[in-house]
């Protein structure tokens, strides 16, 4: 890092971190008690920080890494601080921890940025930094640093993990992938992609061979043909590459501390008869394709300053001209998935207080047919996602699609928080935007932001059947 950069940096980590500490105490003072899932995590956290490890609230389907941690980062402060009474580990307090990992998110956003463009490092300072800041304020994260939620923790240490992978220190991303199971065993997915991302760079390398010997040097392994020919071609290339003693070798001497995490994590599914602990009941796996087709509408809506422009509409445009059985293909397949796989979980049905509930009853209910007139808007959506990864090799977009696949498909519940590590995986591994379109994005996550705030704190009411304060959030 450049010295005036770093000076430019430290200074936007400092007011990022006032700011965030001001909106803090906003939300801490109006929502005192547990909200939502608080009520959950606080006494929990709380029972740790009395030295109460064996005891667990089997409603909560997470494993204790936010609790860890929590008690690791405020137990010292109590002791420096010589703190007691009903303060030490308060819900305030814990909260406040949230608002560390923020600090640490964009510092990391900020890192992977320099080492995800590095043939744009020409480019101006304000881009890297601006990008960084921007994706820092993402709303659906940015809302959870002010609860006790863990996916501050969770994103924090996934985004660690790949950061670490990039740099090539495997055992230590390993490591840090631990952790962030721990905050969340969906993260075991992002632990694999980390290990993708290597096997991809090998057989981006062997199909480069291949094709340098069939002396196909106009069809470079980024750019394989959209089509049933290319893709027969592709499926054929990786049965061969992994079949292949000596590439799996290869493969393994680099990615074998990821293959351990993996072979931790199967043995902890099966002694546990699942990954999830507590109520299972309410988070059963399911085929749920339509999630895929939230996450990219979701995707769509906030890239939407840096993602689109005309010469990208122009593109599909003519794409469609040029393949119009494919893209009739798609269609008619999505609105099967739609049709026969569309599940509806009783939380998005029965719970008014989260802003999934009311997309669906205002959109998806609105009519019958809705849900399968989206479906255009899907195609493009998709579309769009797979454009921006144009520069990107082949066997990198396959590794990040089947992750993607994985993290969104099995999920009954709509919920965006789930959307957070794809979509800033996704925006990460954009091309550097220009300063006007970051400055949009800034701008329109600045306005959700303060809407969103705003509408958590003031917009309250009441259930008939409860006195208890009730709250709009994400």
């Amino acid at each position: 890092m450049e010295k005036f950069e770093g000076y430019i940096f430290t200074a936007l980590c400092s007011s990022n971190f006032l700011i965030s500490c001001l909106l803090f105490s906003a939300v801490t003072r109006e929502q005192r008690l547990p909200y939502m899932d608080e009520v959950f995590h606080v006494p929990q956290a709380q029972k740790y920080c009395e030295g109460r490890f064996t005891e667990w609230d089997p409603m909560i389907t997470t494993l204790p890494g936010l609790y860890l941690i929590s008690v690791g980062v405020i137990k010292p402060v109590v002791w420096l601080a010589d703190l007691t009474g009903a303060v030490v580990c308060s819900t305030a307090m814990l909260r406040f921890v949230n608002l560390l990992f923020n600090c640490g998110i964009l510092y990391l956003l900020y890192l992977l940025i320099c080492k995800l463009h590095l043939k744009e490092k020409t480019r101006t300072t304000s881009r890297r930094i601006l990008s960084a800041l921007s994706l820092s304020t993402f709303p659906v994260l940015y809302f959870f640093n002010f609860l006790y939620y863990t996916d501050a923790g969770s994103t924090f240490f996934i985004l660690f993990t790949y950061l670490m992978t990039l740099y090539g220190c495997h055992k230590a991303s390993a490591l840090l992938g631990v952790c962030s199971v721990l905050f969340r065993q969906t993260n075991i997915i992002w632990v694999a992609f980390c290990a993708g991302t290597l096997v991809a760079a090998k057989m981006d390398e062997a199909w480069r061979v291949e094709h340098s010997k069939k002396r196909d040097e106009k069809s470079p392994p980024s750019q394989v043909p959209l089509s049933f020919s290319g893709a027969k071609k592709i499926i054929l290339f990786t049965l061969e590459f992994l079949t292949s003693p000596s590439h799996v070798k290869s493969v393994l001497l680099v990615a074998w501390p990821y293959a351990v995490v993996g072979i931790g994590f199967v043995a902890f599914g099966v002694l546990n008869d699942g990954i999830v602990v507590g109520d299972r009941t309410s988070h059963e796996a399911c085929l749920n394709f339509p999630q895929l087709f939230y996450f990219l509408s979701f995707t769509l809506f906030f890239s939407l300053p840096v993602s689109l422009c005309h010469h990208r509409v122009l593109r599909f445009l003519q794409s469609l001209k040029k393949q119009p059985l494919l893209f009739l293909f798609i269609t008619g397949v999505s609105l099967l998935l739609v049709w026969k796989f569309t599940f509806v979980h009783k939380y998005l049905l029965a719970d008014n207080r989260h802003f999934p509930f009311y997309v669906w009853r205002k959109l998806y209910q609105s009519h019958e047919l809705v849900r399968f007139l989206l479906v255009p808007v899907y195609v493009f959506a998709g579309w769009n996602f797979l454009d921006s990864f144009r520069s990107r090799s082949l066997f990198w977009s396959l590794a990040f699609l089947a992750c993607l696949l994985a993290a969104t498909v099995p999920q009954k519940l709509l919920e965006f928080r789930y959307f957070i590590v794809p979509y800033l995986m996704y925006r990460l591994h954009m091309p550097l935007p220009s300063l006007p379109r970051l400055g949009v994005e800034f701008v329109l996550y600045m306005v959700v932001n303060a809407a969103t705030i705003y509408i958590f704190i003031t917009k309250t009411f009441h259930w008939p059947d409860s006195p208890a304060t009730q709250r709009f959030m994400w």
